[in-house]
């Protein structure tokens, strides 16, 4: 796999992967969600 056969050299792309996921399921399932406990003045 690209020449990369060391577990730690792995890690961070796999790890990065999985942050896109959840960043892009995260802003897909909150997109339009309304904001009912603002509390800002």
């Amino acid at each position: 796999m690209f020449g990369i056969y060391d577990i730690f050299i792995i890690l961070p792309y796999l790890l990065s992967l999985l942050c896109i996921i959840f960043a892009a399921w995260f802003g897909i399932t909150h997109w339009n969600k309304d904001n009912t406990n603002d509390q800002s003045l």
